[in-house]
């Protein structure tokens, strides 16, 4: 085990906090559509200026600044708006640090990695820890002129951080720079600016529990009813008391909904989010509400009836079911997916693939399942990896952050626990011991399929080595420790076993007489026994 990094302990990921749900919005007339455009483009410019406000504060921002800017926001629209609004930007700001420090990390490792690239001699060979020099005075240079590049990044990158300076873009850096390649992208000029609109506008309220049907802002009733409370210089635009303005169409969560209906009839809050699909033309009500924090079962209890590991790969996922002493029952199954195309599209083949999963799991009886804790955040850098760029792809397409979040949500609604285990050496360690002494005319095995019995058997708490090694020659040291599949105190398939007689280990014969047979000389050695030890075959059950 020298040289091999030290593994992290496996843990139980804690269940979901929250829920979403989210319904069209149907029947609109063209008086609801242009109510609506008005008050996402009124409440959007108060957003835009008071996030430019709380950007220009930095790190000098406290609660009178706070208290003061809703002060101002308030008188151009509502107490809860502003409130709603002040808060958001608080977010993007804190999300915005959160991204610069992502960025300063990932500078400073390219920077170690060219430097220590740089330190070696011309064509000096790599190792596993860490790549070798590079191969010609021409790539040298280069780098050292890349080195120079990111060493400034990184100095301008520290400078803002210390200053607080953060650079947000209302509507998406990514729509931003579409601008610039309408026609690679099949937007016109209008097209395009119409979904730059409507990402920036602002038609969200957050909850208020004690108020009548949890929103006060956006109210929806159990009858499906949909009101809004229009800002100040919008109050002429009513079309019911108190400034508020109903809409013709009615909403029916068709998911989640009994669990939402009975929030809104007790006043408990629940948050809402207006957005405008431009591609459809298309309106929708999202709703979102808080769950109180579940207490995570133990370790023990997740692994008390088996454990399916599942190795996670760039086009599907590799899963073997395992019983609670980490043998393999049956075969390997696969749940491919395709992350081609829109991200709706990705989306979609990545709920399709878990939905598969999670259904198997219940079918199957198991109480967890077992995932590597992957963060490809410092493996899929351009200095890490080089000329590698087909295999820096291939992690960058890997959704981890979507995929463990939306495992565990769905894994949560049938009562699975998500055991996250290490991912190091899974791949390496699951074919060594696995994948040939499972590979029959009738079944094939892939890495990936080892990979996945590797990753259920960490998250059970065995070694991942298949079997007991054979007693030793003698009773000396030379053959080495034994190594144990199953826990202390636990036999199962590993227990002793019976006598080959109808007696007991020492008792006396079913004659009830002893003999003694001649004793051989002591200068003899015996003869060597004819009974071999004879490893059991692993068990293969359905």
């Amino acid at each position: 085990m020298d040289g091999l990094r030290k593994l992290t302990a496996s843990f139980v990921v804690s269940g979901p906090c929250g829920v979403a749900v989210r319904d069209r919005l149907k029947h609109l007339t063209a008086q609801d559509e242009v109510v609506l455009r008005a008050v996402g483009e009124h409440q959007g410019a108060l957003v835009s200026g008071d996030l430019k406000a709380r950007c220009a504060d930095g790190l000098e921002h406290g609660a009178q600044t706070w208290a003061a800017r809703k002060w101002e926001l308030t008188a151009l629209s509502s107490s809860r708006i502003a409130g709603a609004i002040t808060k958001a930007t608080h977010d993007q700001w804190a999300l915005a640090r959160r991204c610069q420090a992502a960025h300063i990390q990932n500078l400073e490792a390219g920077i170690r990695t060219l430097r220590h690239r740089l330190s070696l001699p011309l064509g000096a060979p790599g190792t596993k820890r860490a790549a070798g020099g590079y191969r010609s005075k021409s790539e040298w240079f280069r780098k050292s002129r890349r080195l120079a590049m990111l060493e400034a990044r990184h100095a301008a990158a520290v400078a803002d951080w210390q200053a607080g300076r953060v650079r947000v873009v209302r509507g998406g850096k990514r729509l931003l720079n579409t601008r610039h390649h309408l026609t690679e992208a099949q937007l016109s000029e209008e097209q395009w600016r119409e979904r730059w609109e409507a990402e920036r506008w602002f038609l969200a309220a957050d909850g208020e529990s004690g108020k009548r049907f949890g929103n006060e802002t956006i109210r929806v009733t159990d009858s499906g009813e949909f009101s809004i409370r229009l800002p100040a210089p919008l109050a002429h635009l009513a079309n019911a008391r108190h400034g508020r303005y109903v809409l013709t169409g009615r909403i029916a969560f068709a998911h989640r909904g009994a669990e939402w209906a009975d929030r809104i009839a007790a006043n408990r809050a629940v948050a809402y989010r207006i957005h405008l699909e431009t591609e459809r033309g298309r309106w929708y009500l999202t709703a979102s509400w808080q769950r109180p924090a579940v207490k995570t079962i133990p370790l023990e209890t997740a692994r008390a009836r088996g454990m399916i590991g599942v190795d996670t790969n760039a086009d599907h996922f590799a899963a073997y079911r395992l019983d609670r002493h980490g043998n393999p029952i049956g075969g390997p199954r696969q749940f491919p997916y395709d992350l081609s195309g829109t991200a709706g599209h990705r989306d979609a083949q990545i709920r399709h693939a878990l939905t598969r999963l999670i259904n198997w799991a219940v079918r199957v009886g198991v109480g967890a399942i077992g995932i590597e804790d992957l963060d490809f955040t410092s493996e899929k850098t351009r200095e890490k990896h080089g000329r590698r760029k087909r295999f820096r792809q291939l992690i960058s397409g890997i959704p981890t952050g979507k995929l463990k979040a939306r495992l565990v949500s769905m894994a949560a609604e049938h009562g699975l626990a998500i055991v996250a285990v290490d991912p190091a050496y899974t791949s390496l360690w699951g074919a060594q011991h696995w994948q040939e002494p499972l590979t029959t005319p009738h079944r094939k095995m892939s890495r990936h399929d080892a990979a996945g019995i590797a990753i259920g058997r960490r998250a059970l708490g065995h070694p991942v080595r298949r079997r007991t090694a054979p007693p030793p020659h003698d009773r000396s040291d030379r053959a080495g420790h034994r190594t144990a599949q199953a826990g202390p105190g636990d036999r199962g398939c590993e227990g002793t076993r019976p006598p080959t007689t109808d007696r007991p280990p020492g008792g006396p014969p079913p004659s009830g007489k002893r003999k003694r047979g001649t004793s051989a000389s002591n200068t003899v050695r015996d003869a060597p026994s004819t009974h071999r030890w004879v490893q059991d075959s692993l068990r293969h059950t359905g």
